[in-house]
């Protein structure tokens, strides 16, 4: 199942051109990501999860502009591969207008103390088959 977490679109998002700056795409998943993995589960109840992960990767396929601030995006994030010490999250990000970027990130985690790659617990991988779905 996917997660889903709405962002709001500051006006200092914006660029010369009157539309979010392709930097900000960034934040808003970073925003989501942050909110599924610490944010949403504290309210919860529950403890975080996966918060010593850093990012190895994004792609980004810009579909729809967004223009103006001051209204909120849905980003929709979900788990498309999970690996030994890695793992790959997708999202989308829409409105009512529709599907306005895909984005893909590529997460490791971390020792905090070596500061090198750590395995994935059995929780955090049971974690991530929740909201699994393969490739589209």
């Amino acid at each position: 199942m996917k997660f889903q977490s709405k962002i709001q679109v500051r006006w200092d998002d914006l660029d010369a051109f009157n539309h979010v700056n392709n930097a900000a795409y960034l934040t808003y998943i970073q925003e989501a990501r942050a909110d599924m993995i610490w944010y949403s589960r504290i309210a919860q109840g529950k403890k975080a999860i996966l918060a010593d992960m850093v990012v190895a990767r994004n792609e980004v396929d810009y579909l729809i502009p967004l223009y103006n601030g001051g209204y909120e995006v849905e980003v929709h994030i979900w788990c498309s591969r999970v690996g030994n010490a890695s793992f790959d999250l997708e999202y989308e990000i829409r409105t009512a207008e529709g599907l306005h970027a895909r984005l893909k990130s590529v997460q490791v985690c971390v020792d905090m103390e070596t500061k090198r790659s750590r395995r994935l617990r059995d929780e955090e991988k049971e974690f991530l088959l929740g909201i699994f779905e393969e490739n589209k």
